[in-house]
Order: C-alpha cells, then structure tokens, then sequence
C-alpha cells in the first residue's frame, strides 16, 4: 500500500509538473503566436492615399489610391469638401473661391491609420497633407499655402512614427533579438541607444536627400539583421556580437534607419515644416521602441521570482539568462530556458524567410 500511494503521489507529481510546464510554454508563447500571422506580412500598409488634381482654377477631380483591405476605401472613409465645393462622382467644382476651407475625412483610425491627400494645384505648386484619427481635418487655402500649426505637424507626424514601429514586425523582432542577446541589464541601454543613434542618422540622411538607396535592398538587409542577431543570441560561444552588442547594433541600426527613411518617403514631408516633422517622426519611432523595451522587461519581472535572475554573459546564451535555485522553481527555470531557445529559433525563422522572399523579389524583379 506504501509503495501505491509513493506511485500515485509521484504521478500528480508529474502530472502538476507538466501542465505547469504547458502553462508556462503556452504564456510565454501567445504573442508570439497572436502576431505570427500579421508578422508574416511586415510593414502591411494601413495608410490609402487620396490624389486630387486642380484641370482649371477651381475645378478639380480626385481619386483614392489602391486600397489595401481588399473593398473600396469609400466603404471606410468618407470626406467632407468645403462647403462651396460641389462634387458629382470624382469630378468637385470649388467656384471662384477655390477649395479653400476645412475638409475632414470621417473613419481614420479604424480601417486606415492615415490618409495622405497629395493635392496638385493648377499653378505647379504641389501639396501633401497628412490625416490621422487624432487630426482627421485640415484648413485648405486656394493654391497650397500650408496653414498647419506647428503642434498639428509635431502630433501627427508623431503617431505616425509610433504606429509605424509598432505594426513593423520585422523591426519589433530586431529589437526582441537584441534584448535577448544582451539581457536585462545595463549593457542593454547602450546598445539601444547605439541603435537608436544609428537609423536616426540614417533616417534623416535619407528623408533629406542626402543618401539615397533602393528599398528593396535595404528591405532584405534589414531580414537577415534579424535571423543574424537572433542566431548569435543562441550561440554559446563568446563571439564578437556578445562582446561589443553596441557596434553590432549600430551597424544594423543604420540600415533599419533607411528603412524608416523609406516609409517616411511614401507619406510625405510638408516643405515648410519639414525639420519639425522629420524629429517628430524620429520621437515616435523611439516611443514605440521603448514601448517594446519596457514590455520585454515587465515579462522578465514577472517571471523574476521563479529563478534567480542573472545578466546574460559574455560566452553564455540567452537561454541561461536565468539558472534554476532548486525545488520547484528548477523546473519552471529550465522551461523558461527552453521557451526562450523556442522564440529565438522563431524569430530566426521569420528573418530567414523574409530574406528569401525579399532576395527572389529583387531577382525575379517582382
């Protein structure tokens, strides 16, 4: 009977021990898995683009840009012209007055997170006015003038930069890898402000100008600085990524930098507020950023108290971040080592197929 009840008590035992490791497996992959299907298309356009064309003065026609949720961006937006401007299918008459006045367009923020009204007036002057949920309307003056306050351009341009970081996969991964490689310590600050220096450089190089690149390139550079980081985080040796994680960041953050640069491009710089949003623009993409950063640190506190918690050394993996103290926390310890290996070798993966994808689209030129 001894022995009976040894055997059954050894089996809850197991059977607690495994649906705590399932437990754990399963937390800590959920958003991996909740992203991995949006993952699988990094950079999906959230932002339409609405063309409006100036034949003669004061008559216009305008038109949406291809649409990407697959239905016509009427269906999610709706604009609101000027009170003098009288519209019939895509063709507005405006008068003598010209579109001149507030025009809003209703339902940014759901379906699209920005419209970018590119206006082409009949003097040559050309025009690009960016809406978003939180300025979803602009003042219009007949032949262009730019009459946005400073504060409007600033919060704008600045979401913008927040929601470009954060539906950016492939860059929230490059940043995964990077604090799994270094760990939660204070190495860690250096080496993201290494690449936050980086493609802030080349970001503004870029939207300026003065450095110009293909993106496509750019794009399949920034695929293989994931799989490559995410690689040398699961090595044990101590390779030169683990000895200066700064370098190695600043070296991919110039490349990540052009491909900010590249999405900055496709919504437009206003000519008079230029500086102002370009450093907006810059702020949000570090707001996101350090979003991530703090999310990645609140999961390691919350698992803070089932090991002892360790920075990760020089010639260690990141998947022995944490060592077992014995008893039952040696169990979860081991599995969170285990589930970290796992995330890394999904991240790799990701990179791995985004390069090959974006390689053969070079190629093949499709």
């Amino acid at each position: 009977m001894r022995m009976v009840d040894m055997l059954r008590k050894a089996r809850r035992r197991l059977a607690t021990r495994q649906l705590s490791q399932l437990g754990l497996i399963l937390l800590l992959l959920f958003p991996v898995l909740w992203l991995l299907p949006t993952a699988l298309h990094a950079h999906e356009a959230t932002m339409v683009d609405l063309r409006v064309r100036e034949l003669a003065p004061g008559d216009f026609i305008w038109t949406w840009g291809i649409p990407s949720k697959g239905r016509p961006v009427s269906e999610d937006l709706s604009i609101r012209w000027p009170s003098q401007c009288e519209v019939k299918g895509q063709a507005m008459r405006c008068g003598s007055t010209g579109l001149d006045g507030m025009m809003t367009i209703d339902g940014v923020g759901r379906s699209y997170s920005a419209v970018m009204m590119h206006i082409y007036w009949y003097s040559g002057n050309s025009q690009v006015v960016t809406l978003t949920e939180a300025i979803p309307g602009a003042r219009l003056f007949a032949g262009g003038q730019d009459a946005r306050s400073i504060g409007e351009i600033a919060k704008s341009y600045g979401a913008l930069g927040v929601e470009h970081i954060l539906t950016g996969w492939d860059h929230l991964l490059f940043v995964i890898s990077l604090v799994l490689l270094v760990g939660m310590n204070r190495r860690l600050i250096v080496t993201i402000t290494a690449f936050t220096v980086a493609h802030s450089l080349t970001l503004a190089a870029s939207a300026l100008g003065l450095l110009t690149l293909r993106s496509a390139p750019v794009e399949a550079s920034i695929a293989l600085s994931i799989m490559l980081v995410s690689g040398e985080s699961l090595r044990q040796r101590n390779t030169l990524s683990r000895r200066f994680p700064a370098l190695v960041a600043m070296v991919f953050g110039l490349v990540h930098g052009l491909g900010f640069a590249g999405a900055l491009k496709e919504i437009g710089l206003p000519e008079a507020y230029t500086v102002i949003a370009l450093l907006t623009f810059n702020l949000g993409v570090e707001a996101g950023q350090l979003m991530l950063v703090l999310a990645c640190w609140g999961l390691a506190a919350v698992f803070k108290p089932f090991g002892k918690g360790r920075d990760a050394q020089p010639g260690g993996s990141a998947s022995e971040a944490f060592k077992p103290v014995g008893g039952v926390a040696d169990h979860w310890v081991r599995n969170k080592a285990f589930v970290i290996r796992l995330q890394l070798y999904a991240i790799g993966s990701m990179g791995a197929y985004w390069t090959i994808s974006r390689v053969v689209a070079i190629v093949t030129g499709s």
